[in-house]
């Protein structure tokens, strides 16, 4: 037989994971090195994320990549969320460009690609397996090939909005 010492709570496991998940956060490769040249070539940066306002606070800044970006804008917080498209609009407007000229990229199919495309924005996939196809005007398997896209975008007259 197995016995626990203690018995754990479902509060205190719960209060365990909303103070202790940002401790076990990931970045993608290559996300810092990719935000860096978006920041070097004068790209707005926003964030959108679904979830509590703290919580995922508390995971942005652990990951050490708040500063990367202009918005960052948490459904709690906004009181709506992906995929609805107020969320979307409304970091357009803190960002103050237009959905023509920004890319949204995520890696849910439908919460991040499809409702930004449907938002007006392009939507790049960051390919996951899990998914099998998607459609979406770009895919991607690494975050390194964003220049690529932007490159691609500038030659068929996308602009995509900068700092000035």
């Amino acid at each position: 037989t197995f016995i626990l010492p203690y018995t754990i709570t479902p509060e205190q496991l719960l209060e365990d994971y909303i103070t202790q998940f940002k401790n076990s956060c990931v970045l993608y490769p290559n996300l810092i090195v990719m935000l860096e040249m978006l920041k070097d070539n004068n790209m707005k940066l926003g964030m959108i994320t679904n979830g509590k306002g703290q919580f995922q606070m508390d995971n942005v800044a652990a990951l050490g990549i708040e500063n990367y970006f202009d918005a960052i804008l948490i459904s709690e917080w906004e009181g709506c969320k992906k995929p609805e498209p107020q969320i979307f609009e409304k970091a357009l407007r803190k960002l103050n460009v237009s959905a023509s000229e920004s890319l949204f990229v995520g890696d849910h199919p439908d919460n991040d690609v499809k409702a930004a495309e449907n938002a007006g924005m392009k939507g790049i996939w960051k390919k996951d397996e899990y998914w099998g196809k998607v459609e979406a005007d770009y895919i991607i398997n690494d975050l390194s090939e964003i220049p690529i896209i932007l490159k691609e975008a500038g030659e068929n007259g996308i602009r995509i909005a900068k700092n000035i």
